[in-house]
């Protein structure tokens, strides 16, 4: 099973004065016509889809990733605001459409999928409250022998780079998630995003990666040798072998 992974786009409306706002649907794309050049299964984004949460991004970011060819499966980042989110991605049938947290599970492939939301509206570091906990717990809990990927926005680590950035509101929280993982060793990884740079650590049982942001103009740690070309992540899934996970520049 063959997984795309995109993140951090921080797509603009067209016409956004911002001077990013061209690069930045430019990234998006090239890594759209790359990733269905690649035969993958399923696209994943782990969130900051757009700048600033309004209805007028949703709606280009829907009209861009229209061009996927596989499925896409997305959770919010800090970025994100949920009622436009829902409102504006009603065509994926999975987000579900009440309630405050954008949780999910997907059964249909040999890699169970499960897409968490760590976001609380206003805030950028990432929140596991009671009742993020014990839904992860009973969805984990329900096929103890699947293996599985579980992916959210924020890491579950402190990641230096050009600041000193704490995934967590409460490092308590953090020790949470980090129990609750380890108690399911079917969590084969766990991808996210919202650091904008590559990372891979083990962690809770398993092995966290986080990737480079799609958006050039916000992305750390890459190789100058790159230059401005966009990234996007492959991830590949062999039972019994676990993930074999690489970075590809789009073309």
């Amino acid at each position: 099973m063959l997984i795309a992974q995109i993140s951090d786009t921080h797509i603009l409306a067209p016409g956004a004065p911002e001077r990013a706002a061209e690069s930045r649907t430019e990234n998006l794309r090239r890594c759209v016509a790359d990733i269905n050049r690649q035969d993958v299964d399923i696209v994943l984004h782990t969130g900051d889809s757009v700048q600033n949460g309004v209805a007028e991004e949703y709606a280009f970011l829907r009209d861009i990733l229209s061009d996927l060819e596989a499925p896409l499966y997305i959770v919010p980042g800090n970025r994100d605001r949920a009622a436009a989110l829902r409102e504006t991605l009603d065509h994926l049938g999975y987000l579900p459409r009440e309630g405050e947290f954008l949780h999910y599970a997907v059964e249909d492939y040999p890699l169970r999928l499960i897409g968490m939301d760590t976001t609380c509206a206003g805030e950028r570091k990432g929140f596991f409250c009671a009742e993020r906990r014990g839904w992860l717990e009973e969805t984990l809990s329900a096929e103890p022998e699947k293996p599985t990927l579980l992916f959210f926005h924020h890491p579950p680590f402190d990641v230096p780079s050009e600041g000193y950035i704490d995934g967590y509101r409460n490092p308590a929280e953090r020790e949470t998630l980090t129990a609750v993982v380890s108690r399911h060793p079917q969590v084969v990884q766990i991808l996210c995003g919202h650091v904008h740079s590559q990372n891979r650590r083990d962690w809770g049982g398993t092995v966290v990666t986080t990737m480079p942001s799609v958006a050039v103009d916000v992305r750390k740690g890459v190789d100058t040798a790159i230059g401005e070309a966009p990234l996007y992540m492959l991830h590949r899934f062999e039972p019994g072998a676990g993930v074999d996970t690489g970075t590809r520049v789009a073309a």
